[in-house]
């Protein structure tokens, strides 16, 4: 990648006209901005609450930074790192899809493992976590850059407990589980499989323990037409990257319209001082998207 396919390209707007009406009362609120291009495949967007967005290029094995408008990276050795999240405590979390659940400290770059096997085997490639109030995190360990067989012989999701401790499976036999997602009440957990267009929601009993699945909502278009990451807004409404775009839905399950870009997004996450950027990763490019509503951010910082 080049000097200047790296840096911000700064309110690159992105054609409006050509996109879909906006969904009334959650965005697109103006245009659209492309802030990075010419990378190779972009994931985990994560905002800090302090004006730094965290994103992973997987191929190219770098967790990127940018903050007031400069582009470098976190680290160049990321072990194919996918979902990012900040915890309330400021350490970055990500999952490596070499096989483990990790914590960076962000001034000092440390790295910490915080789990990397359950019953005694390996997790496959973990893909996307989510922390809730507790500290406590999900995380999805599909099959997408696994070794075969899959080590856990079967995909699911996980649970660690605040404070460490034993991981527990929380959800089995998934079919491409993806992305993971907390409600903003932290009563309800979504899982997003990539391989079928039904969304699964879970009842949350108490932290790292949940109910039966039930369909939370279909995404448009195929049969296949699953979801890769998402996001949510303090209304509680569901964003769902899929290959139509970020697939909106409320809290019902309902459809409310697609937010539309020039590439396949990946994932999104909102951040900005209000929080009303939707910030999407898609395929070689980082998008910026001023919404009317304001996102949730999941284990605020404590002060």
């Amino acid at each position: 990648m080049n000097r200047c396919s790296t840096c911000l390209l700064a309110f690159l707007s992105i054609g409006a006209a050509a996109l879909a009406e906006p969904i009334p009362g959650v965005g697109p609120a103006g245009e659209i901005a492309k802030l990075s291009s010419g990378h190779g495949f972009l994931e985990g967007p994560a905002w800090d609450g302090a004006g730094r967005l965290y994103f992973t290029d997987i191929p190219k094995n770098t967790i990127h930074v940018l903050e007031d408008g400069k582009l470098s990276p976190f680290t160049t050795e990321s072990r194919s790192t996918n979902g990012l999240m900040l915890a309330a405590d400021g350490r970055l979390l990500a999952c490596e899809m070499s096989g483990a659940l990790v914590a960076y400290d962000p001034k000092e770059k440390t790295r910490t493992v915080l789990a990397d096997d359950y019953d005694g085997k390996r997790f496959n490639a973990p893909n996307d976590l989510v922390i809730d109030r507790s500290g406590g995190v999900y995380f999805t360990d599909p099959m997408f850059g696994a070794p075969r067989p899959l080590p856990q012989g079967q995909q699911g999701v996980y649970y660690l407990p605040a404070g460490g401790g034993e991981v527990r499976s929380v959800a089995k036999d998934i079919k491409a589980p993806n992305g993971v997602l907390l409600s903003p009440d932290e009563k309800t957990l979504y899982v997003l499989p990539s391989g079928s267009p039904v969304m699964l929601a879970y009842a949350v009993e108490a932290p790292g323990k949940i109910g039966p699945p039930r369909d939370f909502c279909r995404t448009k278009g195929g049969p296949n037409e699953g979801s890769d990451g998402g996001a949510v807004d303090t209304r509680g409404n569901v964003y769902l990257t899929t290959s139509r775009g970020v697939q909106v839905f409320s809290p019902a399950g309902e459809h409310l319209g697609t937010i539309e870009l020039p590439e396949h997004p990946a994932n999104c996450t909102f951040g900005g001082p209000d929080l009303k950027t939707l910030y999407v990763t898609a395929r070689t490019g980082l998008y910026a998207v001023p919404m009317e509503v304001a996102g949730h951010r999941f284990a605020a910082h404590q002060e």
